[in-house]
């Protein structure tokens, strides 16, 4: 860390201690995420996400992280892959995250399995998933960027606005190859939360989405794992807070 950048990070929210906020998109990334130092908030819809989040900031904020899944563009990038981002590209234009913050998010893999999974470099944000292979080709060929999400430009907007540190750490889910099923997506709730029976009704439907969605479930155990493997390697490294 730079001398004139030099902070120092914290593993617990101690008496006065001011927490890390956590941006999500899904009910499952937010209880991977929460612990010691951290608060969370989540949801699919975009407004409900960001009145949540400056609620959150008003309360006390040390710095904001996108953490969660992300759809893969570059084609090089296997499910379970992490993406510690150097910027964000989408509607609020381009978004630079704290290269402090990153930079210890990275060095806090090595010497763990997530060292050889994590890359460096630009996730593009969107307003609508990003579903087909056609459509993650583009969106790479436009941007350059390594994985897509719904949720790191709200959060770096905000932490931007209010001066906060910002930082992004994403695990591929869909990679660029994969076209999702339409049942992978109708089930997913404004609250982030899952509902089963659109999903069920959506298989019956169409039968022959089940061999995609199946397909979509390992990929999903894999980007999880890497979550999971995260979380504990940042805990362990004090990675998310601050002093």
């Amino acid at each position: 860390m730079s001398a004139r950048d030099v902070r120092r990070f914290r593993d617990a929210r101690g008496p006065g201690g001011v927490p890390v906020v956590a941006v999500t998109g899904m009910a499952f990334e937010a209880k991977i995420v929460r612990g010691r130092g951290v608060d969370v908030v989540f949801a699919a819809r975009a407004d409900w996400l960001e009145r949540a989040l400056s609620e959150a900031v008003a309360r006390g904020c040390s710095g904001i992280v996108s953490f969660g899944t992300a759809g893969g563009l570059a084609p090089d990038l296997q499910p379970g892959t992490l993406v510690v981002a150097d910027a964000v590209s989408g509607p609020f234009g381009r978004l630079v995250t704290d290269i402090d913050w990153s930079e210890r998010i990275v060095e806090s893999f090595a010497g763990t399995p997530l060292a050889a999974l994590t890359r460096r470099g630009t996730i593009a944000a969107v307003t609508a998933p990003v579903t087909s292979e056609q459509a993650k080709r583009s969106l790479y060929q436009s941007t350059g960027a390594l994985a897509v999400d719904m949720e790191s430009h709200i959060a770096g907007a905000i932490a931007t606005a209010r001066g906060l540190p910002f930082a992004v750490c994403r695990s591929i889910v869909d990679p660029a190859w994969r076209t999702l099923p339409s049942a992978a997506t109708v089930g997913l709730r404004d609250d982030g939360h899952t509902a089963i029976a659109p999903i069920l009704r959506e298989l019956l439907r169409q039968p022959s989405q089940l061999g995609a969605l199946l397909r979509l479930a390992s990929d999903a155990r894999a980007a999880r794992t890497s979550l999971v493997q995260a979380r504990h390697a940042l805990d362990a490294a004090r990675a998310l807070a601050f002093d």
